[in-house]
């Protein structure tokens, strides 16, 4: 199965990002980002078990950088051209406008925006 970047879904659009994501990959869904700098997924975690995202990415960062911040307060940078693996139990703030292609499972993923929509409707 495959799929051009462009044809994957766009389920989140506003001035500076685009979040993109389509299920029906063996249980994973993909997805395509871009993201502005300064974009912090924490408050948007709230809610969540430990209020970080529990669902584990693999995935690939094309440009910029972003901090990911784990459950035991242990940090690390991504920079563009590197692939990455995020488990269980982390947030995510953009350092650096990002685009970034990522896999994770479809059902812990749909949990995670849908908490993500929820606080964006709550935060305005």
């Amino acid at each position: 199965m495959k799929i051009k970047k462009e044809d994957i879904t766009v389920v989140k659009e506003t001035p500076g990002m685009i979040l993109r994501k389509q299920e029906g990959f063996g249980g994973h869904t993909i997805a395509y980002h871009e993201l502005p700098k300064g974009t912090d997924f924490t408050p948007l975690l709230k809610g969540l078990t430990n209020d970080l995202c529990h669902c584990p990415h693999w995935g690939y960062l094309f440009e910029g950088s972003m901090q990911i911040i784990y459950h035991d307060g242990s940090e690390e940078v991504i920079s563009a051209g590197e692939a990455f693996y995020l488990p269980g139990g982390h947030t995510l703030i953009v350092k650096e406008d990002i685009k970034l292609m990522d896999f994770s499972p479809t059902t812990e993923l749909n949990e995670v925006f849908a908490n993500v929509e929820k606080r964006m409707t709550e935060l305005g």
